[in-house]
């Protein structure tokens, strides 16, 4: 098993998911074909041996399939039996009520993850 990353575009956040536990995912996230964009990460943490896991987050912004894929790939390392800590720090822009709940409504359906919500001012992205 080897890190996976994968770079920013203006419609793909940036990925680096690493075999030692640390996964980030960060910028925009407007992908058409959310399967092929994030199946390979899915494979990935399906596999992944790591007792703790710390999954940073920060999406400015992730439309709806994206929001099902993110949920899809959190709810498989939080059933992952070979991870026994699991961490996501949710990082939002300051007001973006939106983010914040959608951040919350993956909490609740997970079992063992536990959130850290953490505000940042608003981000100046250059595309």
């Amino acid at each position: 098993m080897e890190n996976l990353t994968i770079k920013a575009t203006s419609t793909t956040p940036l990925a680096v998911f690493e075999t030692n536990g640390n996964l980030t995912l960060k910028g925009r996230s407007l992908i058409l074909d959310v399967t092929a964009f994030y199946q390979p990460f899915l494979d990935w943490v399906n596999i992944l041996i790591a007792p703790k896991v710390v999954f940073t987050i920060e999406l400015e912004y992730f439309n709806s399939a994206s929001s099902k894929k993110l949920l899809e790939i959190l709810r498989t390392i939080d059933s992952n039996n070979q991870v026994r800590e699991f961490e996501v720090n949710w990082n939002y822009e300051t007001d973006d009520e939106d983010i914040l709940e959608k951040g919350q409504i993956f909490e609740e359906k997970l079992r063992k993850a536990r959130f850290i919500y953490k505000e940042y001012a608003e981000a100046i992205f250059n595309h």
